[in-house]
């Protein structure tokens, strides 16, 4: 048996090197001669798992460990009859940790704000559960919006009242193109408008659910604070548009270790349901053991005190702004921030709590 798997994905040979011979690609660049006589394929966002890639192929399985699915023609694969698997929730805990640690680093003293401070979120599933869980944990009041999905012990609010009420809203939602309730350019020059100037926004879902036109218009505008993980027309991303941002990070809102672990994990027992394998391994045997800063304190006050050693989100900020090259983002260099991230670990590895 042959895979090709992304050269980034974690613990790959871990997990299937007793099954296949594994080849390492780069995700991005995968083309159909790469992967014709494979029987398995195992990917990423970056690859676009098209008809034109898979046709005439031997594969039999496309396993993503990411939370998405916009870039896989689910209808090609059911057409060729190739199973498929993502890794839906693999790296929630690390999403929701990301969009904390942004806005202390923003302001720190949001710690102490308790119910005054309003964190609205944007789509309710696996990472907006978790991002509700943790904020009430640090006692900020959460309101949610989703045309699909009522949370419990959080306000469901309309979209139009979210805009208004948010001291800070941060978005996870799919990509969606069609439909009752699109996505893409659901931050349009309108819904942006609608925001207190003083709300901060986060995206670390999808580029174009923020149209960046109005976007940038807005902070020239507002001098809203604003944190992007994800850019509409991502990986080019203009200097112009870095400059503006309070933050920008290059999509590694998602990148802990577990993160990364659990996602190869999923679509791994995906691939053993698929090819009648008996599960047998788990990621956290391959885990090693960090530094305990938890411990018995208060979650509030071991935040504010190791904070940057939990994890410094200024240096991935500080890592992609030194990608610019004649005036935007050099894409070889974006991959390889990506590539070569040094994974960083849960707060519960640390001690702390987790969703």
């Amino acid at each position: 048996m042959k895979i090709i798997a992304d050269e980034n994905l974690a613990f790959t040979d871990y997990f299937f090197a007793e099954f296949a011979e594994i080849q390492h690609r780069a995700g991005r660049t995968l083309t159909h001669h790469d992967v014709q006589d494979a029987d398995a394929l195992l990917v990423r966002s970056v690859t676009k798992v098209s008809h034109a890639l898979i046709d005439q192929t031997k594969i039999k399985f496309v396993g993503s460990a990411t939370i998405g699915t916009d870039h896989l023609d689910i209808q090609a694969l059911e057409q060729q009859h190739i199973a498929w698997s993502n890794a839906a929730g693999c790296n929630a805990q690390a999403v929701a940790e990301y969009v904390i640690t942004a806005l202390l680093h923003l302001d720190i003293d949001l710690l102490e704000q308790n119910s005054a401070f309003t964190l609205a979120i944007v789509g309710l599933g696996n990472v907006g559960k978790r991002l509700a869980a943790m904020a009430q944990i640090l006692g900020w009041n959460v309101i949610g919006y989703d045309p699909y999905v009522q949370l419990a012990g959080i306000e469901n609010v309309s979209f139009a009242e979210l805009l208004e009420r948010a001291d800070a809203i941060s978005i996870h939602v799919p990509l969606t193109l069609s439909g009752d309730f699109p996505t893409q350019h659901l931050f349009d020059a309108a819904a942006l408008a609608a925001m207190k100037p003083s709300a901060i926004l986060i995206n670390s879902a999808r580029g174009p659910v923020i149209q960046q036109s109005a976007l940038m218009a807005d902070i020239v505008a507002t001098q809203r604070q604003v944190v992007l993980d994800v850019f509409e027309f991502e990986p080019e991303i203009s200097e112009q548009l870095l400059d503006l941002l309070a933050l920008a990070t290059p999509h590694i809102a998602g990148y802990s270790l577990e993160g990364k672990a659990r996602g190869t994990q999923m679509i791994y027992e995906a691939f053993c349901q698929v090819f009648a394998y008996e599960v047998t391994k788990r990621f956290e045997s391959q885990l090693p053991s960090v530094e305990q800063y938890f411990g018995q304190q208060d979650v509030k006050a071991a935040l504010k005190q190791h904070l940057t050693q939990i994890y410094d989100i200024a240096v991935d900020d500080q890592q992609l702004r030194a990608c610019i090259q004649d005036g935007k983002v050099e894409q070889t260099a974006f991959d390889l921030l990506r590539k070569n991230y040094p994974l960083r670990r849960e707060w519960a590895a640390h001690g702390g709590p987790q969703a």
